[in-house]
């Protein structure tokens, strides 16, 4: 009877240490696609022409495969212990020059990302120094 007690008591203790979500799992915000902000949608105007608005808002994350007169920029910021936020904005092009912008969702307000802190975790003790890029193009000899 001891023997069949010490195995239930392990067994729920190992069900309550291993992934029940009675612990809390770490999460982060998870940023997709191409960032919008209010900035840049000000400065769309009718008439501009594709270069300058790739060289304004970059290149476009959807282009309609049987429409290439429609350019969709979609970014979408899935927080953590939150909802999520999703902003498009749609360009239609008549020849070379932009005619129409729709817009979906808030882009009244800018997103706030947090900082570039790297690839992985932080380290505590461990101070926060960039080295320099490596620059494979110019050869170390003379």
């Amino acid at each position: 009877m001891q023997k069949l007690t010490r195995i239930v008591i392990l067994t729920v203790a190992l069900l309550m240490i291993s992934g029940c979500n009675y612990f809390s799992v770490y999460k982060r915000d998870l940023p997709q696609g191409n960032l919008v902000n209010k900035g840049m949608v000000e400065q769309l105007q009718p008439g501009m022409s594709r270069q300058q608005v790739v060289n304004l808002m970059g290149s476009p994350l959807l282009e309609a495969p049987f429409d290439t007169n429609e350019w969709d920029y979609v970014y979408r910021l899935d927080k953590a212990y939150g909802g999520v936020e999703q902003r498009r904005v749609t360009l239609t092009f008549q020849g070379d020059r932009l005619a129409r912008i729709d817009r979906e969702g808030d882009i009244s307000s800018d997103i706030r990302l947090p900082a570039d802190q790297g690839v992985g975790p932080s380290v505590e003790g461990v101070a926060n120094e960039r080295e320099a890029p490596i620059d494979n193009v110019t050869p170390d000899r003379p």
